[in-house]
């Protein structure tokens, strides 16, 4: 006898193949049992159909084709008997699925069973039915389950109601035809039935909103009901989990009443009473209870509210964060995240245990822990909670230094209460974890210090004292060599010294001597170097006695690799030497910086989390930064990178915003509240940037990249301090290097009339909102194009704080002067003007689009309007 026989039982195939000692063997196995199977499918073989089929469903979770064996599957279904029918609707949901096109074949099979008088086979169909259903085999089958709801079976019931939950998924507008005979189903004594009941009744609710008013009528209290009986029955083994009696029945209704209670109050205070009794009565010691609790938690966040029930909720919570299991402690944190803007007191009295929470050893809960932290944050508790921050960010590890550094300089920048507090804590993280800062940090701390001018003598002193312990951390280097460079005078003659200082002793050699250990670092990179020989050439002109020093310093660089402190010093080297009648201009103290619009500028490269802040929102101008924010770059960072805006994931609206869609011919507008977690990402919209020479192109929209910027001469930043009269745009490449002060102009040339104007258009129009641009162009710049846009209120109430912002593609230029008033009055009784500049370096091939953003107070409440503008004529 073959020993691999249509005959062979399965337990000795089975058997055969785990003896197999290689993978060929297996194989060579296989194939013998195919070919076996094979020959008997063709020979009709009947009486061991179902035993070639059993076979076939073992070699096919062995992972080895059986598709040669489908129609035996319809076959058995087909046969009158149970035992056939059951390996042939096994078969089926093993070796088919919805795509299968054969499965259609069954369709007439299955109406069959389902209406067959032996309820075993109505199981069996229905099992089937539940699990591979598609959606045309919903439709022609969903009476015949809907009928069987009613059955006098309970366990053909509960499989009914299993079955109607795929159909309705699969097929939504059937999802009226079971309204009415699941109510009856929440009703039933029977677990299993009750359970599905339940199951299919949250799902009807989420795909039909007349399911949901409909249950909610009919179906919140016999819910209540049938959740307090459960709280309150006596012990049943049947249904234990933990010694935690039903708690599968106890999450099912809870979700239930989730969906039901959620923006209703009458279902919401029906079912108070029973929420309070499960949060209460739960144990907690067990991982089965906890699941009730953190449900019972989620229902209480969700329904309508309830103070007490929502500070019981979050209690849970806080308990939660005791616990010893990391995935509750996660959870906790998660929910408590969601539940701080709900009742932010509530979760405020659990700090101290979240503070806890940023220590743990599990980076996940760390990094959690710290972005609840963050939203807790407020002005009254700003002090203690960075203090705890910046203790922490001693001996955190590094790879959280990064995420830890972030929040912290966040926190300080947005809530401190004045400006010492800031620096402060800036000259504490600094020397901790100055790499970790990022560029638009320390430009941000800068600009402060520039607003502070009875703190000079104190912030340069500071950093003098903490540069000499902290010389590795680079941007500690940066800010302290600026500040050096500026404010050295103070530093040496101990002005401005405050009651809290003590008086330190400094000589003018002391403070060229941090300079010159700077630029020696062979760690610090090209823009700390380049900023050490500024704050050198500054140096020069407020230390004459070290002013040969100075020079011999600055000398060194000539022959260095790196072009730009070659540069930097052949040039610094000839205003020492030939041009001491104005050095002492061009290297006069910096101009105050205006926070608010370098805040403008810079506020698209926060982190994204920043935006849930609850601190004061900027105010910021209208336009792009003022001429006098231009010395900060140039100063600070000859040729650094602009801060660049984030790629978050999930809701980034500058994406959103900067994705124009050149196939749109239309432009929308949105009036919405302006949300304080949208501010800060939007915001970097109001920069604007001076268009770059023709013919050249950004590497980026509103930033230019370390890795992509040119040479900029450190005239261009010299010159700037003097005021925007007075410019050059010298490169590496055209400066003579024999007298570079030389053709130093007073003014800039005026821009010539201009050409021919196009007609008006309208760029937006909205219920209360419209705005006309006028068009025109320059003769001998077909590249640039000057847009006057005036702002015209449609309603009758007056919109303060009126502020336009835009954002083009890459291949386009945008730059923004000051809008005329940010005052726009109503009824149409006057408007705002604001001119724009497009350049369009794609001319002739591209036409121009812009994505815009208004933003305006209307009686004390923010108002946001957004559009898209691609009407522009083809030719610009």
């Amino acid at each position: 006898m073959n020993p691999f026989s249509s005959g062979t039982r399965l337990r000795d195939m089975i058997r055969a193949i785990r003896a197999c000692k290689t993978a060929a063997e297996e194989r060579a196995v296989v194939r013998k049992e195919c070919a076996s199977i094979r020959a008997s499918v063709s020979d009709n073989d009947q009486d061991y159909r179902h035993r070639n089929l059993a076979k076939l469903m073992f070699i096919h979770m062995l992972g080895y084709p059986t598709h040669f064996g489908q129609m035996e599957c319809l076959k058995l279904i087909a046969a009158p008997g149970f035992p056939e029918k059951r390996i042939g609707y096994l078969g089926l949901m093993l070796l088919l699925d919805e795509r299968q096109e054969v499965l259609m074949l069954v369709t007439n099979s299955l109406k069959q069973d389902l209406n067959h008088t032996n309820q075993y086979i109505v199981g069996l169909a229905l099992c089937a039915l539940g699990n591979i259903c598609s959606a045309e085999m919903a439709r022609d089958l969903a009476p015949e389950v809907e009928r069987l709801l009613q059955f006098r079976d309970p366990n053909v019931r509960k499989k009914a109601a299993l079955c109607s939950i795929r159909i309705v998924k699969k097929v939504p507008d059937l999802a009226e035809n079971f309204v009415n005979p699941v109510v009856s189903l929440l009703k039933e004594k029977h677990h299993g039935v009750l359970l599905t009941g339940i199951q299919l009744c949250t799902d009807l609710c989420k795909l039909s909103e007349e399911a949901l008013e409909y249950f909610r009528k009919k179906c919140t209290e016999g819910l209540v009901k049938v959740l307090k009986d459960v709280v309150n029955s006596p012990y049943a083994p049947e249904y234990d989990v933990g010694g935690i009696a039903d708690p599968f029945l106890h999450i099912r209704l809870l979700r239930l009443l989730r969906i039901l209670g959620h923006g209703d109050a009458d279902a919401s205070d029906c079912m108070n009473d029973i929420l309070a009794q499960v949060a209460t009565k739960t144990e907690s010691n067990k991982n089965a209870g906890n699941a009730i609790l953190y449900e019972c938690v989620e229902t209480i966040m969700s329904i309508e509210d309830n103070s007490g029930l929502r500070v019981l909720a979050i209690n849970i919570l806080g308990r939660f964060l005791s616990n010893r299991d990391n995935n509750i402690r996660y959870v906790a944190l998660n929910m408590l995240m969601k539940a701080v803007s709900v009742d932010d007191q509530a979760v405020q009295r659990h700090r101290v245990t979240i503070l806890e929470c940023v220590k743990d050893s599990d980076a996940s809960i760390r990094k959690r822990a710290l972005e609840l932290v963050y939203l807790l944050v407020n002005e009254s508790n700003v002090k203690p909670l960075t203090k705890e921050l910046i203790d922490y960010l001693h001996v955190s590890d590094q790879d959280f230094k990064g995420d830890l550094t972030a929040k912290i300089c966040s926190i300080v920048e947005k809530l401190s209460p004045d400006k010492i507090w800031y620096i402060d804590q800036m000259l504490k993280v600094l020397p901790q974890a100055g790499n970790y800062v990022k560029d638009e940090v320390w430009h941000a701390l800068i600009v402060v210090i520039t607003n502070a001018s009875n703190l000079h003598g104190y912030t340069v002193r500071s950093l003098y004292k903490a540069i000499q312990t902290s010389g590795d951390q680079e941007i500690l280097v940066r800010v302290a060599v600026w500040c050096i460079g500026e404010y050295g005078d103070m530093l040496v003659n101990n002005i401005g010294m405050l009651d809290v200082e003590e008086p330190i002793t400094v000589t003018e050699n002391d403070a060229v001597d941090v300079i010159q250990a700077a630029i020696k670092c062979h760690t610090l990179d090209l823009t700390t170097r380049a900023m050490c020989l500024i704050a050198l050439l500054k140096l020069s002109s407020r230390f004459p006695s070290c002013s040969q020093r100075i020079k011999d310093i600055i000398t060194q660089s000539k022959g260095s690799l790196l072009l730009e402190l070659q540069q930097r010093s052949i040039e610094f080297d000839s205003i020492i030497d030939k041009h001491q009648n104005i050095r002492s201009a061009l290297v006069e103290r910096m101009p105050v910086l205006d926070e608010a619009t370098y805040s403008g500028r810079r506020a698209g490269s926060m982190p994204a989390s920043v935006s849930t802040s609850q601190g004061n929102s900027l105010n910021l101008p209208n336009g792009v930064a003022k001429t006098a924010a231009a010395p900060l770059v140039d100063l600070l960072d000859l040729g650094a990178e602009e801060p660049v805006a984030p790629s978050s994931s999930g809701g980034n609206f500058l994406q959103d915003l900067l994705d124009v869609d050149t196939s749109s011919s239309s432009q929308s507008g949105t009036t919405q509240a302006q949300k304080s977690g949208t501010d800060v990402l939007l915001d970097l919209l109001s920069i604007g940037s001076p268009s770059p020479q023709n013919g050249s192109s950004a590497p980026d929209l509103l930033s230019i990249s370390k890795d992509n910027r040119t040479s900029v001469s450190a005239l261009d930043s010299l010159s700037s301090a003097l005021g925007p009269s007075v410019q050059t745009s010298f490169t590496a490449g055209d400066a003579p290097m024999m007298d570079l002060l030389a053709g130093f102009g007073p003014n800039l040339p005026a821009p010539k009339d201009n050409g021919p104007a196009y007609p008006p258009m309208i760029a937006f129009d909205s219920s209360s909102l419209r705005i006309m641009f006028n068009l025109s162009k320059q003769p001998g710049s077909p590249q640039a194009t000057h847009i006057e846009a005036n702002f015209t209120n449609k309603s009758s109430d007056v919109y303060t704080d009126f502020i336009f912002q835009a954002a083009v593609p890459k291949f386009l230029q945008l730059h923004l002067e000051p809008a005329s008033s940010n005052t726009l009055p109503g009824s149409g009784s006057g408007s705002i003007a604001q001119k724009l500049q497009v350049t369009n370096s794609q001319h002739g091939k591209k036409s121009i689009v812009m994505r815009i953003r208004i933003s305006y107070k209307l009686n004390g409440k923010d108002m946001l309007e957004e559009g898209q503008i691609s009407n522009f004529p083809r030719d610009l």
